[in-house]
């Protein structure tokens, strides 16, 4: 239920920061969102998994690596309390994203913000600081309309890819491997494009330290510990030379 807090904020909006302005900004995400969400329905359906249970994963995880870890680590019979304590570890990401949005969120209520932070994810989080790049600001509804689109367009995804899976073995042969990687470039180009100029040179040196850090750390740890270590890392480091 909305509070009063939550009505006043609402009031305030603009266009720019409506629910539909939300929905129009997640669209250069969805086609990402359709290939891969397709590709996971038919590795789901490859790995024995029904479609019912692609849907009740893809409902309850919403979140793409996690669902094609889950998959991988079904078919070498892991034990579940590996399968839920490898997916908690790779989605330790989501705190570092949902703390980096947080304080344009402080005005609604905790029940919003729950909302917020379980619907957020890497392309979601992406457009947002985009965003926030540009305006300065993040709103309620618009973050809703964005949110909810994404949800809504990968749950139909991989549940279309599960229907589909027996007539598409191969998903690499289309492409759709990489349909995830060419996302992320999508997002970093609009995010260094809509920046100040003489930063950019700042964030391409990060992107060269990130690099370099999740490399030799892999050779210690495991990629996804080596993700998220290198991740606080370089995190810290942009705090402390940004000027």
């Amino acid at each position: 239920m909305t509070s009063t807090t939550d009505f006043q904020n609402e009031t305030a909006i603009t266009p720019d920061d409506s629910f539909l302005q939300g929905v129009k900004d997640c669209i250069p995400t969805l086609l990402g969102y359709i290939s891969i969400g397709l590709a996971f329905g038919v590795v789901g359906s490859a790995s024995g998994l029904s479609v019912l249970e692609i849907a009740l994963l893809t409902i309850l995880i919403y979140a793409g690596s996690a669902q094609f870890i889950f998959c991988a680590l079904l078919l070498t019979n892991s034990p579940a309390s590996a399968i839920i304590v490898t997916i908690f570890v790779v989605n330790l990401r989501h705190l570092l994203m949902s703390l980096t949005i947080a304080p344009h969120f402080t005005r609604y209520s905790m029940l919003r913000n729950i909302g917020f932070g379980t619907l957020l994810t890497d392309e979601t989080f992406g457009v947002a600081v985009t965003k926030q790049m540009q305006t300065g600001k993040l709103h309620g509804k618009w973050m809703d309309g964005l949110n909810i689109t994404a949800y809504l367009f990968w749950i139909l995804s991989c549940v279309t890819g599960a229907y589909l899976g027996q007539w598409v073995a191969t998903p690499e042969k289309w492409g759709l491997d990489f349909a995830l990687i060419a996302m992320f470039v999508a997002l970093l180009v609009l995010q260094l494009s809509s920046v100040d100029k003489s930063k950019i040179m700042h964030y391409l040196m990060l992107i060269g330290y990130m690099v370099v850090i999740m490399y030799g750390l892999s050779y210690i740890v495991p990629s996804h510990v080596a993700v998220l270590l290198s991740t606080v890392i370089v995190a810290t480091i942009g705090v402390v030379t940004d000027k």
